[in-house]
């Protein structure tokens, strides 16, 4: 059928081309290894600019906790992003100290001015090795999962106001447990023209 051989208008084929992403930046906390690293490729394959977090680093490997000793590094994870068509930014962060967290978000505003997505895909604290009824637990063993939430939250309130700021942006939360839990909490204004921002949350195991 000759009216389906019509070449597509280079304004369609430009937009059609272009990555969903493209001019968006994104910081995955976590991207050394694992499901960090995925999806700070997958960000990289939209065409998203990536800032690739973590401990694990070439010039500083990771020396404590669970991931001592491992190979892995937030660089190789940098050029994974920038293999796939995106650009990958390396920089290595502690996330449970706030100085190096409102630092690494302090970088991010000078250098882009915006934040679009955050992904927090990290374990904040010791490993935690009992599971099951609650009140058969050790006090400081439940103590231990609080301590290791708080750097998710520190880390999401110093993200927090770059998204704000535009009026638009996503942070997504990965914990571990019997599966994986995946919470999502968006940033938007209605249209309406409304000073009040709605918050946006989904739940889903993985």
């Amino acid at each position: 059928m000759p009216e389906l051989k019509q070449a597509m208008p280079n304004t369609e084929r430009s937009a059609a081309s272009t990555p969903p992403l493209a001019g968006r930046v994104a910081v995955v906390a976590g991207a050394t290894r694992g499901a960090g690293r995925g999806i700070a490729r997958m960000l990289g394959e939209a065409g998203a600019t990536v800032y690739c977090t973590g401990r694990g680093s070439r010039r500083r490997p990771s020396d404590t906790g669970y991931y001592a000793g491992r190979p892995e590094t937030i660089e190789e994870t940098a050029e994974l992003v920038d293999a796939v068509g995106g650009t990958g930014i390396a920089v290595r962060v502690d996330h449970s100290a706030e100085a190096e967290v409102a630092g690494r978000f302090a970088r991010v505003e000078d250098d882009h001015r915006r934040l679009d997505i955050l992904v927090n895909v990290f374990w904040g604290g010791p490993s935690v090795t009992q599971w099951g009824k609650f009140w058969t637990h050790s006090l400081a063993q439940g103590r231990a999962l609080f301590e290791a939430v708080w750097p998710h939250v520190m880390t999401a309130r110093y993200a927090a106001p770059l998204m704000v700021g535009r009026r638009s942006g996503v942070i997504v939360q990965l914990t571990e447990g019997i599966g994986r839990i995946c919470s999502t909490i968006s940033v938007g204004w209605p249209r309406s023209g409304s000073r009040t921002p709605s918050v946006g949350s989904s739940r889903g195991k993985a």
